[in-house]
């Protein structure tokens, strides 16, 4: 004879996986329309990058067009290639800026989180508030500072105040405090390494999973960076993408055929960032893999 309370447990064991299974469709769906968010202004850049400047305001949204080489052309002979300088200057910018932000936050992350001083908390907590500041309250001072000794309108204007990053090194702090034993850093210092030795060969290759993460968020936010180099600069030759295509579109009001050049422009500025993703995605994948294994 079942037990009533049998009967239940079998009731309720044939309504779970219905209820997962709903949820799993909702939470698909959810993230489909989501997607579709995403991608449909990028659908639609692809799609009129390869229209003129006759058909951009007249041909359907997202018809395809043949006048890609063109506008490519077009893009490229304007000002002498200029495009290209400021695609080279944003390289540089985000490169060189994620970098140097990467390895400040790695030595800032491991000192907060290995060593025990007196207003380590406090300094936290400062850190964590600058999370919070927008960096558009940031760039009018940051101008007014390097004013004072003469860096506006140089490479160092852009790169300097995007080195330090509070987000960075607040993830670079909780990273540190998860991947580096406080027992390795005892027994390199048993074995007689010194402070900065121990960090470089011990704790740095532990970190790195973390510190791709702080260099692509770090990379992706000066690349798409806007506010500060258009405060910053006023020689052409120094812009970053962001601010050269903001000035061609505003050229385009009196030329229209400038703003098929902004579109394609604004379509190959996106594809460094695919594949530095790309890049780094396989990137954690090996490291993740890697880690199972020593596990």
């Amino acid at each position: 004879m079942t037990t009533p309370a049998l009967s239940q447990d079998r009731r309720a064991a044939t309504v779970r996986p219905a209820a997962r299974r709903r949820t799993s469709w909702l939470g698909s769906a959810i993230l489909l329309l989501g997607a579709v968010y995403c991608l449909l202004p990028i659908a639609w850049v692809v799609a009129a990058s390869t229209k003129n400047g006759s058909d951009l305001f007249t041909s359907f949204t997202f018809a395809p067009g043949t006048g890609f080489g063109e506008n490519l052309g077009d893009l490229s002979a304007n000002g002498g290639g200029i495009y290209w300088r400021w695609l080279l200057n944003t390289a540089l910018y985000a490169g060189v800026g994620g970098l140097l932000s990467a390895l400040v936050s790695g030595i800032s992350g491991y000192t907060l989180a290995t060593y025990r001083f007196a207003g380590r908390n406090a300094i936290f907590n400062v850190l964590l508030a600058g999370v919070l500041v927008p960096g558009v309250t940031l760039a009018i001072p940051q101008y007014l500072l390097l004013a004072k000794v003469g860096l506006t309108d140089t490479y160092w204007s852009v790169l300097l105040p995007q080195i330090i990053s509070p987000y960075g090194i607040y993830l670079a702090r909780i990273y540190a405090a998860a991947a580096v034993p406080d027992t390795v850093v005892e027994a390199a210092r048993t074995d007689g390494a010194g402070e900065f030795r121990i960090f470089a060969r011990v704790a740095l290759p532990m970190m790195v999973p973390g510190l791709v993460t702080v260099f692509l968020f770090q990379f992706v936010a000066i690349w798409n960076n806007f506010l500060l180099p258009f405060i910053m600069l006023s020689t052409d030759d120094r812009f970053p993408v962001t601010v050269g295509l903001f000035t061609l579109l505003n050229q385009g009001a009196t030329v229209p055929a400038l703003y098929s050049q902004v579109i394609i422009g604004s379509l190959l500025s996106i594809v460094p960032l695919i594949a530095l993703f790309l890049t780094l995605q396989r990137y954690w994948r090996t490291d993740l893999i890697s880690g199972a294994v020593k596990g």
